[in-house]
């Protein structure tokens, strides 16, 4: 039933009226390139996706030729997150099962699906929903071993947690949960060393992807500190899981349910955060998993809450006030859900992008990206660019090897601009920082000192602005 539900909170409005984000925008482009292309930009850029991208290759591969003309793209991009988010669901379900009861188990599927955070990524092209997935059913197969120690267990939790890892390697922080986790249940040596030896494991082979990957870490220096309102998320799911776990609940296993849930909800987060002290890392996407931990406290919680009156031996009135809480929360939780699934539920709109470009450029006219980054617009809609002249492109993201291909110098990017007519500039909205490198510069003066401004409009995330030399314009402005 939980894994029922998240299958069709996943498939609600998936589409998204084919709105697709950048970020979405960027997966669709490695997806579609070949093996070979693929590992040629990873030695450059994203070597932390590039197990990710190399699964949609695959998928991609299967979608395009059978179900693209009938479901289009966004469709394609968001089926495997729904798929893993339904895959969590059924883990957290069993978790909660095994760690308490059946009914435990049930209302632990529910919440996890019903959290806000949960069906944004089970709608988004990226890697988050398949590490969740895998660290769900690593910590559940833990929870197994630690009940009956089989070696066959211990090989399956140490291929989940590397698999996780590989996806994403911020995996890594469920592994200091699950430490946690066998420390407070005061599980025999044996189990503690098995632990050990199958996180020793995963780290080994890691390792060398993670000391690659640092010679990309300016890929995330555009993270400052954390988002508040991502903070706020973690600080509110935390508050309520910890008075969750006040609730007086018997646990079955030898894990109990305060030791496995309590840092698994905590943990993750608090460590990125410290991290973030050291080089601004935190995003709340990076341990999404951690709501797992919520979603197992507050299932047991309303578990015993919500249980028959003749069990608790309280009146019936209670029970039902209790009930109407439960409907009363959901019922405020269904804007938000509503929002998920609208395209102002994302930073931009690189469909919308495309089609503003389409509709006040003309052919031949010139095209600029500023910042050269946002060039990933393109990428899932190339024909509403077509008949542009990229003016500051030197080379493509995929002659180059790059996300968002590589751009000719300051001073060539100037001349360029002063044969064009007419230049179409798709750009951030106003109120952003402006890069400050030597094509930028060169893009804002020049715009600045031989055009004017022919007409601007601004979609989701993005400001299309024609510029036209002057008397170029029509009369309009």
């Amino acid at each position: 039933m939980p894994a029922g539900l998240m299958l069709f909170l996943g498939a609600w409005g998936i589409r998204r009226q084919d709105a697709i984000w950048r970020d979405e925008a960027v997966t669709y482009d490695m997806a579609h390139r070949s093996l070979a292309d693929l590992w040629s930009t990873l030695l450059h850029v994203d070597v932390v996706h590039g197990l990710y991208y190399a699964l949609m290759h695959v998928w991609f591969a299967g979608y395009d030729a059978t179900f693209r003309g009938a479901f289009g793209d966004a469709v394609g991009l968001r089926l495997p997150s729904v798929a893993a988010m339904t895959v969590a669901a059924a883990g957290v379900a069993l978790l909660g099962q095994r760690l308490v009861g059946r009914r435990a188990g049930l209302l632990a599927g529910f919440t996890f699906g019903l959290i806000p955070v949960v069906q944004q990524y089970a709608q988004e092209g990226r890697s988050y929903a398949m590490v969740c997935a895998l660290v769900v059913w690593a910590t559940y197969v833990l929870v197994l071993a630690a009940a009956g120690p089989r070696r066959g267990l211990w090989l399956g939790y140490t291929a989940l947690m590397l698999a996780a890892c590989l996806l994403h390697e911020f995996a890594a922080l469920a592994l200091p949960a699950h430490g946690a986790a066998v420390v407070l249940a005061r599980l025999p040596r044996r189990v503690l060393r098995s632990w050990l030896l199958a996180s020793a494991t995963v780290l080994a082979a890691l390792a060398p992807l993670a000391v690659f990957s640092t010679r990309q870490s300016a890929q995330i220096s555009w993270l400052m500190w954390p988002d508040p309102l991502q903070l706020l998320t973690f600080a509110v799911l935390a508050v309520l899981g910890i008075a969750c776990s006040r609730v007086r609940i018997r646990s079955r296993g030898p894990i109990g349910l305060r030791a496995l849930g309590v840092p698994l909800l905590l943990l993750p987060t608090l460590l990125l955060l410290l991290l973030s002290h050291v080089e601004p890392a935190y995003v709340d996407r990076y341990v999404l998993y951690y709501v797992v931990g919520f979603a197992l406290l507050a299932g047991a919680a309303l578990a015993r809450l919500l249980r028959p009156a003749d069990e608790r031996g309280q009146t019936r009135g209670r029970l039902l006030r209790r009930a109407m809480a439960v409907v009363l929360l959901l019922a405020v939780l269904l804007p938000v859900n509503v929002h998920l699934r609208s395209p102002d539920s994302r930073v931009d709109d690189v469909t919308a992008v495309a089609h503003a470009v389409r509709e006040v450029s003309e052919p031949g006219d010139g095209l600029l990206f500023m910042p050269s980054r946002r060039r990933i617009w393109r990428a899932t809609l190339p024909r509403d660019f077509r008949g542009l002249h990229d003016l500051a492109l030197a080379e493509s993201p995929l002659a180059s090897h790059t996300l968002y291909g590589t751009e000719r110098s300051g001073d060539v990017i100037r001349d360029r601009m002063l044969t064009a007519r007419r230049i179409v500039v798709a750009g951030d909205p106003d109120g952003q920082p402006a890069d400050d490198n030597d094509q930028e510069i060169a893009k804002r003066y020049t715009l600045r000192a031989a055009f004017e401004v022919c007409s601007s409009r601004e979609v989701r995330g993005a400001k299309i602005t024609v510029y036209g030399r002057p008397g170029e314009c029509g009369g309009g402005r």
